[in-house]
């Protein structure tokens, strides 16, 4: 197999190459990261046909990150005995700001005011602020990056509402998978949807070891492909694929194409891009993907898509780029595209 059927393979199982239903979508993917909703509904968008049927929650899930995903895969993804590192703010038990006692008063007031229909997390602040949390309480329950409402959704009693100001809602009832049933599950979703792929990017997507994906390799029905001297692992499924790339794809910040496989070794990303595309800071940037290669990257501010290039290319693919922005943002003005390009 060469590099190229290789990609096409990868694509295809990500649904770049023909669009699915956006329920499927989000459950082949194994979510979609969502640390900034809009860069998971650009995924979304990107992959799917037809409207999204079935209900999509947001909570901290594969790698300890947020993600977007399907409201029957709770049970999947808050499985029995996950771990991933939590600080002593994003659990029940007491923290430096707050006692246990204190921590968990609070921990049930904002149980029973979502229950009891508020939502955002503003309200619940001030419902809790109410009740007597003081300045000091709140650095904790109310932690930016997670505090009393992420040991909340850790454990299953709220789930994240996918939208863009922060509000909750109550997860259904559910019974959580056992460990092993649960990775296995998505081992077998990752194998099917990102594979082809090798030992070393199923570890660096899940956060895990090799050793642990050996243990999965083991229990599915792989097929073990090679291309320039490496082992990919693929699990079978419909491989009608067209013969080439698409021309043009402006990929969504934190994308599946980009997430889903070992950053050194990205078939898609240049090596001498790599910071162009995945800062030091733990951002990744929305990448254009020109001809099955990252060849630039965008950022859309309001009414205006301004585009980065990475390199020189030649006026007609400067259509294409423009002409890809133009479909996805009609009415939008494409910035960084002159006739004469200059690249940066």
């Amino acid at each position: 197999m060469n590099r190229d059927e290789l990609k096409l393979l990868q694509m295809g199982g990500q649904h770049l190459l023909r669009p699915a239903e956006p329920h499927a979508v989000v459950q082949d993917l194994c979510g979609l990261q969502a640390q900034f909703l809009s860069n998971a509904m650009h995924a979304l968008r990107i992959r799917s046909a037809g409207e999204q049927t079935g209900e999509l929650v947001k909570n901290w899930t594969i790698r300890g990150t947020m993600h977007v995903f399907a409201q029957e895969d709770l049970p999947l993804f808050l499985h029995e005995g996950r771990s991933h590192f939590l600080r002593p703010r994003d659990t029940l038990e007491g923290d430096d700001c707050i006692t246990k006692a204190r921590k968990r008063y609070f921990a049930d007031l904002i149980v029973q005011s979502v229950c009891e229909g508020v939502s955002l997390r503003e309200d619940l602040k001030a419902a809790c602020t109410a009740a007597g949390m003081t300045e000091r309480e709140a650095e904790s329950v109310f932690d930016p990056w997670g505090g009393t409402i992420r040991a909340l959704c850790e454990s299953g009693v709220l789930c994240h509402k996918v939208q863009e100001k922060k509000a909750f809602m109550m997860c259904p009832r559910f019974e959580p998978m056992e460990r092993s049933a649960a990775e296995l599950e998505l081992a077998r979703r990752y194998f099917t949807h990102y594979g082809p792929a090798t030992q070393q990017d199923a570890a660096y997507f899940f956060g895990t070891t090799q050793t642990r994906v050996r243990a999965w390799l083991a229990q599915l029905p792989v097929q073990a492909l090679t291309c320039e001297g490496k082992t990919y692992y693929l699990l079978d499924r419909e491989r009608d694929l067209p013969a080439k790339f698409p021309d043009c794809i402006f990929l969504a910040g934190f994308d599946p194409l980009l997430l889903g496989y070992e950053k050194k070794q990205s078939l898609y990303l240049p090596p001498e891009y790599l910071r162009n595309i995945f800062s030091m800071a733990g951002i990744v940037m929305p990448a254009i993907l020109l001809h099955g290669r990252v060849a630039g990257r965008w950022k859309r501010k309001g009414r205006r898509v301004d585009v980065t290039l990475f390199r020189p290319v030649p006026a007609a693919d400067s259509l294409i780029i423009r002409q890809t922005a133009q479909t996805l943002w009609p009415d939008a003005a494409v910035m960084g595209l002159p006739d004469d390009i200059c690249c940066t």
